[in-house]
This record gives structure tokens, C-alpha cells and sequence, in this order.
């Protein structure tokens, strides 16, 4: 017999419990955008949610920015303070970085059942009030 010989014959077979309707409904990554004019400064704000992370992307200047993984602390004795680690996996490692990121994602993790988050930061305001102003609209992207 010739490879030219074979017949593939499509399947029409479903994973169990599935039908064709159901995997078209539900996307396995979502994704929501928004931007805002935050103390004069254009700031987009994309959240996409993986099985295993949340992904935020928050900036003014069109870049990814600085990417900081944040995960919540196993090793915290008191279940009712969270702990956070923060590693910056790529760009500036700077305190206020890892002081913005906390700051950011805290909340994001916590209300997506403690996945970790990695959030991308390109920031030209980091004052308290623009990044108040910036969790309302990562709160608008929600996608956990």
C-alpha cells in the first residue's frame, strides 16, 4: 500500500461530554482592554487570564515595559495577612518596581483564587494617586 493509497476520513467524535457548540462558547484565554488619560498621560490597561497566571500589561508608553512576576507567599503563617514575592524577570530592578507591582496586583491575585500575576509596567507617573486611579482600571478589565 502507498502513502497515496490511505483515505483519512475526518472524525466527527467529541471529547466526552462535549459537543461542537460548547468549546466555540467558552475561550480558553480571555482578554479585556481599556484605556484611560490619567493625570494627563494616555494609560492602556490589557488583562488576559491563562489557567495558571494572570496577565496584566499596564502602560504609557506603548511597551511592555518591565515584566514583574508577583505570587502570593506560601510561607506566611497567618492565613489572614496574604504575602506577596515579587521577582522582576525582565528590565529595571528597582524598589519602586517591586512597591508598584504589590501595589497593582495584590487584589488581582487575591480575587482570581491566589493565582500568581505578571504584570508588565511602563510607568511615567508612579505617584499614589495615578496608581489608585490605575487599579480602578485594571478592576474594569476584569477577566478572573
Amino acid at each position: 500500500m502507498l502513502a497515496s493509497d490511505i483515505i483519512v476520513q475526518p472524525s466527527t467524535e467529541q471529547p466526552h461530554g462535549l459537543n461542537k457548540f460548547t468549546m466555540a462558547t467558552q475561550p480558553l484565554i480571555r482578554s479585556k482592554q481599556a484605556e484611560k488619560t490619567i493625570n494627563g498621560i494616555s494609560t492602556q490597561v490589557i488583562c488576559t487570564e491563562f489557567s495558571n497566571y494572570i496577565f496584566i500589561v499596564l502602560t504609557q508608553y506603548g511597551k511592555i515595559g518591565t515584566l514583574v512576576s508577583v505570587t502570593p507567599d506560601s510561607r506566611s503563617g497567618d492565613i489572614s495577612i496574604p504575602m506577596f514575592t515579587t521577582k522582576v524577570l525582565l528590565g529595571k530592578d528597582e524598589v519602586l518596581t517591586h512597591v508598584c507591582a504589590k501595589n497593582l496586583t495584590t487584589f488581582v491575585s487575591q480575587e482570581a483564587g491566589n493565582r500568581p500575576v505578571l504584570l508588565g509596567l511602563a510607568l511615567k507617573d508612579s505617584s499614589i494617586e495615578a496608581i489608585k486611579a490605575m487599579k480602578d482600571v485594571i478592576k474594569s478589565c476584569q477577566v478572573w
